[in-house]
C-alpha cells in the first residue's frame, strides 16, 4: 500500500525540519571522503514494519549509499535481528541516522502493538481494522504499519466508503432515509456502513440493506443479540471504547471486524538502533 511518490514527499519534509542549513555536527567533524558502514537492529522483539521507508531516507539525502534489507515488513523479529546494512558517506549515514530510525520505531511500535492484539483474539473469526484516528500526514504509514502487524485497513479516509453516523441520521430524518440518499449519490460500488448504538437501530439498518453494520459502544449481551439477529446476512463492525483488556471478549460475541484507534494512538516506539558494522 506505500507507494514510493508519498513516501518521498513525506521524506522530504523530514529531512528539511530536522538538517535545516546543515548538519553541524558532521560537517566539522567528519572528512567528506570518509566511508562508514552501520547495521540497524532490533534491540527487542518486535513486528517490522517502515524499514523500507528508513532505506528510503537514506537514498533519497544520497542516491550512492549501499543498503540491503535483511528483514521485511512484516516480519516478527528476536532482538540483535539485523534489519538492514547500510554503506556510504559518513556524513550521509549520520545526517540521516536519527530520520530513518524515527520512522522505522514508530511504524514497528503500531505493528508490533497490533500483533499484540492479533494474538490476543487468534482462534476467533474476527478481524481487527484500524480508523481514521491517525496522525495527520502519516495515515498512509501508520495504516500500513498495522497490516504489517497483521491487522486490516478500515476506511483509508472519507472518500473511500460511506460511514452513516448519529449526526447524519439526524439531519436526514432516519436510517432508512440516510442509507437512500447515500445508496442514490454514492458511487456504486463503494459500501455503506451504519452506525447504531440500539438494536433498534440495528434492525432498521438491516431493513434499509446496509452493506455493514457497526454496533457502536453496545454491551456483549447487545453484541451477541445483533449477531443473532443479523445471521450472517452481513458483516457486523464492533466499535467504540474497545481495549485491549476486552477486545478478546468482543471477539468471542461473534461479529466480523472490530475497530479500535489503540494500536495507533496508544503504541509506543520501538527500541531499534543503528549500530557500527
Amino acid at each position: 500500500m506505500l507507494d514510493l511518490y508519498l513516501v518521498n514527499r513525506l521524506i522530504d519534509l523530514w529531512l528539511a525540519e530536522d538538517i535545516g542549513h546543515g548538519d553541524i555536527t558532521s560537517l566539522t567533524m567528519i572528512d567528506a571522503d570518509a566511508k562508514a558502514t552501520f547495521a540497524m537492529n532490533a534491540r527487542q522483539p518486535i513486528a517490522v514494519a517502515g524499514v523500507e521507508v528508513a532505506a528510503a531516507c537514506f537514498r533519497r539525502y544520497d542516491p550512492g549509499v549501499q543498503i540491503t534489507l535483511t528483514a521485511n515488513d512484516g516480519d516478527r523479529v528476536a532482538p540483535k535481528t539485523t534489519l538492514l546494512k547500510i554503506s556510504g558517506k559518513a556524513r550521509s549515514l549520520l545526517t540521516v541516522e536519527r530520520t530513518a530510525l524515527n520512522i522505522v520505531q514508530h511504524l514497528s511500535g503500531i505493528a508490533t502493538e497490533t500483533a499484540r492484539w492479533m494474538d490476543a483474539i487468534k482462534g476467533t473469526k474476527a478481524k481487527l481494522i484500524d480508523t481514521r484516528k491517525t496522525t495527520p500526514g502519516l495515515r498512509a504509514l501508520q495504516k500500513h504499519a498495522v497490516i504489517c502487524g497483521g491487522g486490516a485497513n478500515h476506511r483509508l479516509g472519507l472518500d473511500s466508503g460511506v460511514m452513516i453516523k448519529d449526526n447524519h441520521i439526524a439531519v436526514c430524518g432516519s436510517i432508512a432515509k440516510a442509507v437512500e440518499r447515500a445508496r442514490a449519490g454514492a458511487p456504486a460500488l463503494v459500501k455503506i456502513e451504519v452506525e447504531c448504538d440500539r438494536l433498534e437501530q440495528v434492525k432498521e439498518a438491516l431493513a434499509a440493506k446496509a452493506d455493514v453494520i457497526m454496533l457502536d459502544n453496545m454491551s456483549l449481551d447487545d453484541m451477541r443479540t445483533a449477531v443473532k439477529l443479523i445471521d450472517g446476512r452481513i458483516p457486523l463492525e464492533a466499535s467504540g471504547g474497545v481495549k485491549f483488556d476486552t477486545v478478546r471478549a468482543i471477539a468471542e460475541t461473534g461479529v466480523d471486524f472490530i475497530s479500535s484507534s489503540k494500536m495507533i494512538q496508544g503504541s509506543p516506539a520501538v527500541d531499534i538502533g543503528l549500530d557500527e558494522a
